[in-house]
């Protein structure tokens, strides 16, 4: 179970792309600590180079500063090195209501970058964010591999045409690719002060500074929240899974949902803070209800998560008391 029995063999390097955002960072972190070579990519478009200062001085660490969006740059990351963790993108997607073309060359152009650029090194495999947004207006429930309906944002676009090229790119040019499909993850450097920061952190940072909480819709809104090292465990999986494994996208989450509604009150319980919240808009191109069938998950990479939500949400919320 988890990541800390996975082995690769001695030497083995991994390129983390966005390696000063949230999940990239923890990535290098973790692989580090596995005692492998990492070499991180990220421009700190919405990374934080405090995120990756404590690596920099590590005798198996090199970073580059540079733009995904520039295939030279791709190229010098990706040479020598065995797999590819490609976390960079810009999320959010109620920016991407209002900023759609943005999407498009960070999120499309620059994975496809990526992609041709593994291609081109020999890497022998490419893994990548995808993300839940691509089941759209689908009312199944749980959201399973197949039963995708149609998107609901330029951000969800992105993530459903990263997939489109990750099985061309395994079908025509036999670069093993897989896809992450991210249900709500949070955890450790989940950065609070976006303006569209993830809930979590940002109704966390809002309680201790004795502001209300702004909960959008009714707050009986379901979310499948995932904490980090689940996501972390099915990236070093990923990259030792089958190749009939490639060319598809896998569900990455617990496989439990709560509600908004839920979380908030569970969050005050564990901070020791009595307040209400304040109910707000709908947020434009945001998904109801959200829970995950994580069975192809655990079939064909091996993924079987540790952390359930509550067990997680501690962890977390004791993280985010600490640090914000």
């Amino acid at each position: 179970m988890g990541y800390n029995t996975i082995n690769f063999p001695e030497g083995t390097t991994f390129l983390v792309t966005g390696a000063a955002g949230f999940i990239g960072s923890n990535l290098v972190e973790t692989i580090l600590k596995l005692g492998y070579q990492v070499r991180g990519l990220d421009n700190y478009a919405t990374g934080k180079k405090q995120h990756v200062a404590a690596f920099m001085d590590h005798p198996n660490y090199d970073f580059i500063e540079g733009d995904i969006r520039d295939y030279e740059v791709c190229l010098q990351a990706s040479s020598g090195v065995d797999y590819i963790l490609h976390q960079a993108a810009l999320g959010s997607v109620p920016r991407s209501m209002k900023e759609p073309l943005i999407y498009e060359s960070n999120n499309i152009q620059g994975t496809s970058h990526m992609m041709e650029a593994a291609r081109r090194a020999g890497v022998k495999r490419f893994v990548y964010a995808s993300s839940s947004s691509v089941y759209g207006d689908s009312s199944t429930l749980p959201k399973k591999e197949g039963q995708e309906g149609d998107v609901l944002s330029p951000y969800a676009l992105t993530k459903k045409v990263n997939e489109q090229y990750g099985k061309l790119y395994t079908e025509v040019y036999g670069l093993g690719c897989i896809g992450l499909r991210y249900f709500n993850v949070y955890g450790r450097r989940q950065d609070p002060d976006s303006q569209y920061a993830a809930v979590i952190p940002k109704f966390v940072k809002a309680l201790y500074s004795g502001e209300q909480v702004d909960i959008h819709g009714d707050g009986e809104q379901s979310r499948d929240f995932t904490y980090i090292d689940n996501v972390i465990e099915a990236n070093l999986k990923s990259c030792l899974a089958s190749q009939e494994a490639c060319g598809k996208s896998y569900n990455i989450a617990y496989g439990q949902c709560c509600t908004i509604n839920q979380m908030y009150k569970l969050m005050c319980k564990q901070l020791g803070i009595l307040s209400s919240p304040q109910y707000v808009e709908e947020r434009e191109g945001d998904i109801k209800y959200s829970l995950a069938d994580i069975s192809e998950a655990s079939k064909c990479i091996g993924y079987h998560p540790d952390w359930n939500f509550t067990k997680g949400f501690v962890e977390a919320v004791n993280w985010y008391r600490d640090n914000i």
